[in-house]
């Protein structure tokens, strides 16, 4: 199989979330915590719609060890295997802790003492550090630096890789859910209201010159690239990497599709990644 499957695993508190989460986003297949005797069946399953799979894990999951090594050198036989391990200084991954004020997975074996803890995972994990393929300590990584350490040097894209989708709707049929912003052309001229435009859709050349021909909409489109040209090279350099636009009007037939199909177009320019999605046509 040519599917690409990548193991990370390593110490509680080194980011194995942040890194998962950046996999994700780069187009990875992601499962976190998942019990070791479940890796094979799992990766065979998920390989027949995805060609690139995450798997998390740790020692959250009771007897996760058992027989790991075994089934690791099966998957290499099988997949191409990256097996990454993260660590960090025992001072850093005590600090993190205690930030976010969360149990290490060990403390109650530990009886509450969190370096006892560290060490008796680093003890546990030892045989996965051994036979990991990237070793990768991220002390002096912050969560946001991890992420673009990842997206490069795991995920196959670049540090400044950033998914634009824009959606259009129809507010009558309620808000599509987790926009980062939202735009509402209800003031725009409506086709709803011309006979002969009223059956067509925003994608249709009549209805689009309808809308533009305002001078107002012109006016708008101008200030909507306004503030793309600012918003995305900003939102590249922060190293988000997606970006969900909303542009609604009532019903979502007309105005928004136009408007969203105009935005795509200018969007060519910034070289990045843009999905076009009209929700209620």
């Amino acid at each position: 199989m040519n599917s690409s499957i990548v193991i990370v695993t390593g110490l509680s508190g080194a980011g194995k979330t942040v890194t998962l989460r950046a996999l994700e986003d780069a187009g990875f297949f992601c499962v976190d915590n998942l019990p070791s005797s479940l890796i094979d069946d799992f990766i065979k399953l998920s390989a027949l719609s995805s060609e690139k799979i995450a798997v998390g894990i740790d020692v959250r999951e009771k007897g996760f060890l058992d027989g790991i090594d075994k089934i690791i050198q099966k998957l290499r036989g099988k997949y191409n295997l990256d097996l990454v391990y993260l660590e960090a200084e025992t001072d850093i991954v005590i600090r993190r802790y205690k930030e976010t004020r969360r149990p290490h997975p060990l403390s109650k074996a530990a009886k509450g003492d969190i370096e006892e803890a560290i060490a008796m995972e680093q003890k546990m994990l030892k045989s996965l550090r051994d036979e990991a393929d990237s070793i990768i300590d991220t002390s002096s990584f912050t969560p946001h630096r991890l992420r673009q350490y990842i997206t490069v040097a795991l995920g196959g894209l670049s540090a400044d890789y950033l998914k634009f989708t824009i959606i259009s709707f129809g507010f009558k049929f309620g808000i599509p859910q987790h926009l980062d912003m939202l735009l509402d052309v209800r003031f725009l001229p409506n086709p709803h209201f011309v006979d002969e435009l009223r059956p067509l859709t925003g994608l249709d050349e009549p209805v689009k010159q309808y809308i533009f021909s305002s001078s107002i909409t012109a006016e708008y489109i101008v200030k909507i690239e306004d503030l793309m040209d600012f918003l995305i090279p900003m939102y590249k350099k922060e190293g988000k990497s997606s970006f969900t636009l909303g542009v609604g009007c009532t019903g979502g037939r007309h105005r928004s599709p136009a408007i969203v199909e105009k935005a795509a177009e200018f969007s060519k320019k910034y070289e990045i990644s843009v999905e076009v999605i009209h929700r209620d046509l």
